[in-house]
């Protein structure tokens, strides 16, 4: 075969790419490659096909900055992976009888499940800290159950089983579902699309895919809803007025000309937003700003703490901030998470237009509409039932025991039909699953006359607009312990497990990928959007990774 010259510079640019592409972070072809082996070629049967994965989520980027390798005729030096993750270690074990109280703020955000996606259909191992298991758990749906009234915005359900990882200990699993919202009913909607048009942006999976993305949302808008559009790159503009929201082509036309270029001034470009948003405030409706972004600020307002001052000074507004994540290579998640944190939001990841379309079409009402705000869950455990417990992920969720009560401090919001999802490993009295050393000198606490109750679970909310806080309290019963786990639990947990595998595997007692695999194989119900079945495949696709990763050891199976 004869390679004209033509070819040769795109040759050179994609060998270049191959072994620059995953920044600081080691592929499993490049760790294959140097003890002189293949990477495996055929993953073991899935429900889902590897190439059905690749086709839905393999980013254009790397195409992209390719062919600025090639037009250049030389190759560039490869881009720094600037790529910024925040998140404390994992939650400990606690004994019941030294700390009965569990309190968190709910969180409703997905953004971490999605990048991980992103990074394992490239074959790249996610570094740990981008692993946030709450985000994992509440990616999924699990059934709960609905409110039958809007008296109370959410109903709780839980269920307690045997945990998979270890037979000794159990699984609580609490649930809360948001009542639903029909799109057509949704009450009138004031958005501003803060769109980050800097030169940072400009890879196919940044602004263009914010346009697909926000294309998929713009047609779901209506006469009485408006929507305006800020860019921001060095400074900010306003692209497009708060203009009637079925006016499609006109939105859709102030899209297309969005161009990215400059440096990224977001601070200038969160003021402005809340300016727009301010000026076409709809009382009793939804007024949010949507942020979408890598979250690469270099200019203006660059301190991740005075940004997140500035949006939390905004919030009092009555206008909530939401962020979308794009890109590879720069990615600010620590950045885009808080931000949505503060700003009473939510945060995704947008890794392609599938998951473009889950976020602003199929759960636009979540999405957007807040029907409870300041939401807060603290579990008391019974020391005389339960000897530790943990839970599983929420770590920079986590409240004070005295903030429960407090309502001055905030908290996550629900959105319709939104469903949160927590996981605590329990381990019972006497039943031989404790982690913790036993003490020499520490005497049982009992609890009388309350040997029925394991846990005590109490949940505090405020209603949209109102400054007051109201309380839904309910005991865990011994007898609610199950036999065995639902489907909906068992898939959970596999979820849990995953997530747990990809930061180190400690707390899940020599599980492997497969092992996972095979647990949430076995619980995928009706799975009507493919959720359930495309975890399938990434669990594969992780256990390539491990098996082949020099620095790590695999994790024993079966």
């Amino acid at each position: 075969m004869m390679f004209t010259p033509r070819i040769l510079p795109a040759l050179a640019g994609a060998l270049l790419l191959a072994a620059c592409q995953s920044g600081p972070h080691a592929t499993a072809d490049k760790a294959a490659t140097s003890q002189g082996t293949a990477a495996p070629v055929t993953p073991p049967p899935a429900p889902v096909a590897m190439e059905a994965l690749d086709a839905a989520y393999v980013s254009a980027a790397p195409a992209a900055r390719m062919q600025r390798i090639v037009m250049s005729g030389q190759p560039l030096p490869p881009p720094a992976n600037t790529e910024n993750y925040q998140r404390p270690d994992d939650n400990p074990v606690k004994r019941a009888s030294e700390t009965p109280l569990s309190t968190f703020s709910i969180d409703v955000d997905t953004g971490s499940y999605s990048n991980v996606r992103r990074m394992l259909v490239q074959n790249v191992r996610p570094p740990a800290d981008a692993v946030r298991a709450e985000e994992f758990i509440n990616y999924f749906r699990y059934g709960h159950a609905a409110p039958t009234t809007r008296e109370v915005p959410f109903r709780v359900s839980t269920e307690l089983a045997p945990s998979p990882f270890n037979a000794n200990r159990q699984l609580l699993m609490i649930g809360i579902k948001g009542y639903e919202v029909p799109k057509t009913v949704l009450p009138a909607s004031n958005l501003v699309f803060l769109v980050d048009t800097s030169g940072s942006m400009m890879d196919e999976d940044k602004l263009p895919l914010v346009k697909a993305a926000l294309r998929k949302l713009v047609p779901q808008m209506r006469e009485h809803d408006r929507v305006a559009i800020v860019a921001y790159a060095g400074s900010a503009g306003l692209v497009l007025p708060p203009t009637p929201g079925d006016r499609h082509d006109e939105i859709l036309g102030a899209l297309d000309r969005l161009e990215a270029g400059g440096s990224t001034n977001g601070g200038d470009g969160i003021q402005l937003a809340y300016k727009v948003a301010r000026e076409a405030f709809r009382t009793g409706g939804v007024n949010r700003v949507l942020l979408l972004t890598d979250g690469d600020f270099n200019v203006g307002v660059v301190d991740r703490k005075a940004l997140e001052t500035l949006v939390a000074d905004q919030r009092k507004s009555g206008i909530a901030l939401s962020t979308l994540g794009f890109g590879t290579g720069n990615y600010n998640d620590a950045m885009a998470e808080r931000l949505a944190d503060v700003g009473n939001g939510n945060h995704a990841y947008i890794d392609s237009v599938r998951e473009a379309e889950k976020v602003l079409v199929r759960d636009m009402q979540s999405t957007l509409l807040t029907i409870a705000g300041d939401v807060k869950i603290q579990v008391e455990f019974n020391p005389a039932v339960v000897a530790e417990y943990r839970l599983i992920g929420y770590e920079n969720r986590a409240l004070r025991d005295e903030d429960f009560d407090n309502d001055a401090v905030d908290a996550g919001e629900i959105g319709a039909g939104h469903e949160v999802t927590a996981l605590y490993e329990v381990a019972l009295v006497g039943a031989g699953g404790e982690r913790l050393p036993k003490l020499r000198y520490a005497s049982p606490k009992t609890a009388a006359g309350n040997d029925d109750e394991i846990a005590n679970l109490k949940l505090r909310y405020k209603l949209p607009g109102s400054a007051s806080s109201k309380l839904i309290e309910r005991p865990i019963r011994r007898n609610e312990l199950r036999a065995g786990a639902s489907p909906d639990l068992r898939f959970a947990a596999a979820v849990a497990g995953f997530a747990d595998l990809l930061r180190g595997g400690g707390n899940i007692a020599g599980w492997d990928a497969m092992r996972l695999r095979n647990l949430a194989a076995g619980a995928l119900g009706a799975d009507r959007n493919g959720d359930r079945t495309e975890f399938i495949a990434l669990t594969e696709r992780a256990g390539r990774l491990l098996r082949d990763d020099d620095d790590r050891l695999h994790i024993g199976g079966d």
